[in-house]
């Protein structure tokens, strides 16, 4: 991890869901007296704050956060879109301030900002039709065969029960006739800024009843209604969201509120592990305990003043 005195620094903390990023944000941002960006590919939009676990109103007023509740689930946003914003966001907050900080566990997006999505073809219409036909008639699996031949290596990485993204890494695959992997994040771009990777890892068993109990406090503080008047949208890309589907379902009959809530927690354990499996490939992350955020600002400390 290089640290260049003539560069401002990002500070980026990550990790899987419930691990207790936010909190480890709001400590390194009022130590070095800066402000936050999310990199939550979900908090971006504002008519679900509960099921994203955005930062409650309370956090917000502790340390401005950016980039959070500034999109409808009704626009159209992509990582491309995001790693353009934030560059230009602190391009400008780093003529005042040397410090920013991130904070998210969407492994793509805080990519996109550290070195850059490369250039991939625009879509071409037809494919697209014959490709939405084939999700439409088969369902989500006919999607995940076809990436699992044509790109087992991103087979392995992607959200498969994330239709958008099984479809454009298809589109990409079928245009080039390559591998969807190779050609994303393939050569990374310089920054002109440091960037310091935290990561949060937590023991499984102390993961998996933080995230049982956040999903209990989100049923408390009105997940079940917010998804309610989620309803019509249900079709959108945004609420392809665990938390969602699952009340959805509920909403349909398929199983009772219990089993729903069950569910939301199982797939908030499978949304984590996914999460862990992009982020220990990282090699530039420095791993914590969240329960130890004196250490964490202490080894920023050291890599920033060196």
């Amino acid at each position: 991890m290089t640290i260049s005195h003539k560069k401002p620094t990002l500070i980026i903390v990550l990790g899987p869901t419930a691990s207790g990023k936010t909190s480890i944000a709001i400590r390194l941002a009022k130590h070095y007296q800066t402000e936050i960006i999310s990199a939550d590919s979900r908090q971006f939009y504002r008519e679900i704050p509960i099921g994203t676990a955005a930062p409650t109103a309370e956090q917000m007023e502790e340390v401005i956060h950016h980039f959070v509740g500034q999109r409808s689930i009704l626009e159209d946003y992509n990582v491309s879109q995001f790693e353009k914003e934030v560059l230009g966001f602190l391009s400008e907050k780093f003529t005042k301030k040397n410090i920013m900080v991130m904070e998210g566990g969407s492994g793509l997006y805080i990519d996109a900002v550290c070195k850059g999505i490369d250039d991939l073809p625009d879509p071409d219409p037809a494919l697209r039709e014959e490709l939405n036909t084939l999700f439409e008639s088969k369902g989500i699996t006919a999607l995940q065969e076809l990436l699992a031949q044509l790109d087992p290596e991103y087979y392995v990485q992607v959200d498969r029960n994330n239709p958008k993204r099984l479809l454009r890494a298809l589109e990409v695959c079928k245009q080039t006739g390559k591998k969807y992997s190779n050609l994303r994040l393939n050569q990374p771009l310089e920054r002109d800024f440091n960037i310091i990777k935290i990561g949060l890892d937590v023991p499984r068993e102390q993961l998996i009843r933080q995230i049982n109990h956040r999903t209990d406090e989100m049923m408390k503080h009105g997940l079940l209604e917010e998804a309610k008047t989620m309803l019509p949208h249900r079709k959108l890309n945004a609420m392809n969201t665990v938390g969602y589907k699952e009340l959805f379902d509920y909403f349909d009959g398929k199983w009772t509120l219990d089993d729903a809530i069950e569910k939301i927690k199982i797939n908030t354990r499978r949304y984590a592990k996914r999460q862990m499996t992009w982020f220990k490939k990282d090699k530039e992350i420095q791993w914590f305990s969240p329960s130890e955020p004196d250490k964490i600002i202490e080894f920023a400390d050291t890599l920033i003043s060196r």
